[in-house]
């Protein structure tokens, strides 16, 4: 008797006051004026029987499964996810999807118009937070106009859990495109050893080598470790 009861206590989404519904929040005052819970609820979208969307939100954003807060939409499993009450495997799915998509956002390098690159250490200020992620060998390129101004970042190779196959022609295809004066390549080690191999030696000796035909300068070639990077061209260490 007390929990239909306390299903007829529940308040709706339709019941609460216009100006605090999370869509109409969002549309009239912007994203950023939501609360953490709030913008979980939107991604949430519709509650379940006698809960509203901001109520299962609060108990995914209160588990004790997790750490608390937004942290939990990153820690929770998916058969965790779906314990809470309203709940689904396709809600559980979508949240995950949104924790990922956050965590590559977050890695994701901002390139604003016109940065000039004048050292090594700003393509690693750049790139530094996506490369340590990556769990496989990736190739990156950045092209530069003839200011050294980025024009674009391209990813260029994924390979595997240690190696890399990339040909100049793929290195070079995107720069021809973009009409870009100059490169810095870069790939990482996810072995977390910034120390370039042999293979990576010859690779920027026939990188180089094609440019200059190319009439594309190689400026460098950066290789990421954990913590750590090395330029092959200077064989200098930066961290």
């Amino acid at each position: 008797m007390s929990d239909k009861k306390n299903e007829k206590n529940k308040v709706t989404m339709k019941e609460i006051p216009l100006s605090e519904r999370p869509y109409e929040k969002l549309d009239f005052l912007g994203a950023e004026t939501l609360s953490d819970t709030e913008l979980l609820a939107i991604i949430i979208k519709n509650g379940t029987k006698g809960r509203n969307s901001l109520e299962v939100a609060r108990d995914i954003m209160l588990s004790a499964d997790g750490a608390g807060g937004l942290n939990n939409i990153r820690q929770l499993s998916i058969e965790e996810l779906t314990k809470i009450r309203g709940i689904g495997r396709i809600k559980a799915l979508q949240i995950k999807a949104l924790s990922e998509i956050t965590k590559r956002l977050a890695a994701t390098p901002v390139v604003k118009d016109k940065t000039t690159v004048k050292c090594a250490e700003d393509i690693i200020k750049m790139l530094m937070p996506q490369m340590q992620e990556y769990k496989r060998e990736v190739v990156k390129v950045v092209l530069l106009n003839a200011k050294n101004r980025v024009i674009k970042i391209s990813d260029v190779s994924v390979g595997s859990l240690s190696a890399s196959i990339v040909h100049p022609r793929e290195i070079y295809l995107e720069a021809v495109k973009c009409s870009a004066a100059a490169i810095i390549v870069c790939h990482n080690h996810p072995s977390g050893d910034a120390e370039p191999s042999r293979e990576d030696i010859e690779t920027t000796k026939r990188l180089s080598e094609a440019g200059t035909v190319l009439g594309i300068q190689l400026l460098d070639h950066i290789v990421f470790g954990a913590g750590s990077c090395k330029s092959i061209l200077s064989m200098k260490t930066i961290i």
